[in-house]
């Protein structure tokens, strides 16, 4: 009997990671009834990063109602996670004996909560990722892990932390009432503070940018959320001062902002280490921790894993390129489904590679049969 690790990432503004497992489980078992199937959805730590995580270690799901990245209000789950529940390899992470939530800012503050036409950082805050910090300790949680992909913002963090209690003052001492980049420039100190209840936090980021310059946060990923070409330069200097001011009022080093993944979902990772001393750890690495990857991968015959395109950044440490090269490494066979590969792209050998998508599929038609491509794809496979 053939034992298959079926381990998807999303495709992108598609199909989520829990769908595309699903999917391609279906099609195996319709085409070998026998096959043991492991469905083991992965994730960046974007959308479906506290999902994915919860439910698979039985966790619970809540939904709170929470600002969006432009002010209007939204539903946004968190998951929680008891201390007998948290998987043993992750446990040297976190506080011993201590209830887990497991949020996703993507979930309060996400670019695909916002249709393209309002997608602007200068106009797009974090106040809803203050609001699940809130919610989480609120209910008890010994430690909070925050996976931050899927940014719609580039506000340093600041509307979290202005709903956890910060204010921003003018030169006049007056209060500003927005943290969206827009209103920076009337920002001239800061006041307040944060609860100090907070539990200890930890953010799930394999994002290596500075907070500020040419591989910064403005510049690397400011143009994919609706920032001009022309603005670059502008936010980022903004973010400068603004960081620096942070910086001081915390007494933190000036240098904080050059700590790598300090640029990460817009500077949210600067602003929270800064703010509330949280701790960075290498996303991939927890996840394949929590779902416990290479145990179930040794176990399979095959191991089926793919993401929305595939491309060099996927053989730089994202989920499915890691999970191809450990099972590589295991000796299983490697098959990767894609929507899309990028051109000349090194494949390791032994590692199947497959574009879903047909040559003459124009991108809306793609992403609206892509569960159909996926299952067809699979199913036609001559690997098994």
């Amino acid at each position: 009997m053939a034992r298959f690790l079926i381990a998807f990432d999303k495709f992108k503004n598609s199909l989520s990671a829990q769908h595309a497992c699903q999917l391609a489980g279906e099609s195996i078992t319709r085409k070998h009834p026998q096959a043991e199937i492991d469905l083991c959805p992965l994730t960046d730590g974007g959308e479906g990063f506290g999902e994915i995580l919860t439910d698979s270690v039985g966790g619970t799901w809540q939904i709170h109602q929470v600002t969006g990245p432009r002010g209007k209000s939204i539903e946004a789950g968190w998951g929680w996670v008891t201390p007998a529940k948290i998987p043993a390899l992750v446990g040297k992470y976190f506080p011993a004996g201590q209830s887990l939530a497991l949020l996703e800012m993507a979930a309060a503050s996400g670019l695909a909560a916002l249709p393209s036409a309002e997608r602007d950082p200068w106009q797009t805050q974090t106040i809803g990722v203050g609001e699940l910090l809130l919610a989480a300790t609120a209910a008890g949680a010994g430690a909070i892990l925050l996976g931050i992909g899927g940014s719609a913002t580039n506000d340093l963090g600041l509307g979290a932390l202005q709903a956890l209690g910060l204010q921003a003052l003018d030169g006049r001492n007056q209060f500003v009432p927005f943290s969206s980049p827009i209103h920076w420039p009337r920002i001239a100190a800061f006041s307040g503070g944060l609860p100090r209840a907070l539990p200890p936090l930890f953010i799930a980021c394999d994002v290596e940018n500075p907070l500020l310059g040419e591989k910064g946060a403005a510049a690397i990923y400011g143009p994919q959320k609706g920032l001009r070409a022309a603005d670059v330069e502008k936010l980022d200097a903004e973010a400068r001062r603004i960081a620096g001011l942070m910086a001081e009022f915390f007494q933190k080093d000036s240098n904080l902002a050059e700590t790598p993944g300090a640029g990460a979902a817009g500077g949210l990772a600067f602003g929270l280490l800064c703010a509330a001393n949280a701790r960075l750890l290498p996303g991939a690495g927890l996840v394949f921790d929590w779902l416990d990857v290479v145990s179930r991968l040794q176990k399979a015959d095959y191991v089926i894993t793919g993401e929305g395109r595939f491309d060099a950044s996927s053989l730089s440490g994202k989920g499915p390129g890691r999970l191809a090269e450990l099972a590589l490494h295991h000796g299983k066979k490697v098959h990767v489904f894609a929507g899309a590969v990028a051109d000349d792209l090194p494949v390791p050998a032994g590692m199947h590679l497959e574009a879903i998508t047909p040559q003459d599929y124009p991108l809306e038609r793609a992403l609206r049969e892509a569960g159909v491509l996926l299952q067809k794809a699979v199913a036609e496979t001559t690997l098994w």
